[in-house]
């Protein structure tokens, strides 16, 4: 095992947290197995008892190591139900470099009546902005989006709304200081055929509904949408158990 190198500029727990990493990537530490005790650590790295505990600590927090209280420290077994999916390809399929544009299909003043109003937690006939978007990269249709805004006059809520041009605008509540949080979920769905014929796909393809639901700071929804992609346009990866960071880019 290599030890810590105290003429480095990287700081001494930072050494031992990427030590023991490679150490559980590679398997020379198994789920289940006891890691070193303090004192043994300390020892071979020649570093303070406060630098190894900072370090579990980090890989605590990393959901890599389980401190047991009087029997010391263990890795971690890998735990399916612990997965944790994030929307970095679905920020890959729609950068920059994708060539993405949004088209405005619509913009009107909607009451709110039916499922809109369990959503928002409103009254009927409450007055609403409605949006529907298609997303295009490269000039071929890859989402569509629809969305329900509470309409306040005093807010330019229209305007903004209007300016967005961007996926990062739409998921961040189109960039207004009032948003506080989002709820996001994902679902399968099938498209139907207002959905086929705008993503230029057979009706009850395969796709994903990603619902999105936008608070105020006084925890009120402001704003209720869904984006539809095909599931050919979008896949969701993640890995479980220790692994090598390089494995992150497969």
């Amino acid at each position: 095992m290599r030890k810590v190198d105290s003429n480095s500029y990287e700081p001494s727990y930072s050494q031992v947290v990427r030590i023991l990493q490679e150490q559980i990537a590679v398997g020379k530490l198994r789920p289940g197995d006891r890691l070193p005790s303090e004192s043994q650590l300390c020892a071979y790295h020649g570093v303070s008892r406060m630098t190894i505990r900072r370090a579990i600590n980090i890989l605590v927090e990393q959901g890599a190591v389980i401190t047991r209280q009087g029997q010391g420290t263990f890795v971690k077994p890998m735990q399916f139900w612990a997965a944790t999916f994030g929307l970095g390809q679905l920020q890959n399929l729609l950068s920059d470099e994708s060539g993405i544009r949004i088209r405005i299909l619509e913009a009107s003043i909607k009451l709110a009546e039916g499922r809109v109003t369990r959503k928002m937690a409103i009254k009927r006939s409450q007055r609403l902005l409605f949006m529907r978007r298609l997303i295009l990269s490269r000039d071929k249709p890859i989402m569509y989006h629809r969305e329900y805004l509470v309409y306040d006059p005093s807010r330019p809520i229209v305007e903004s709304e209007l300016e967005v041009t961007s996926l990062r605008g739409l998921l961040e509540g189109t960039g207004n200081s009032f948003i506080k949080r989002s709820v996001l979920s994902i679902e399968a769905t099938v498209l139907k055929d207002e959905e086929a014929q705008l993503l230029q796909a057979p009706a009850a393809t395969a796709a994903f509904n990603l619902e999105h639901l936008f608070y105020d700071f006084e925890d009120r929804p402001v704003s209720w949408g869904w984006f539809i992609c095909p599931a050919a346009n979008l896949r969701f990866t993640t890995i479980v158990g220790a692994h090598n960071k390089e494995l992150l880019n497969v």
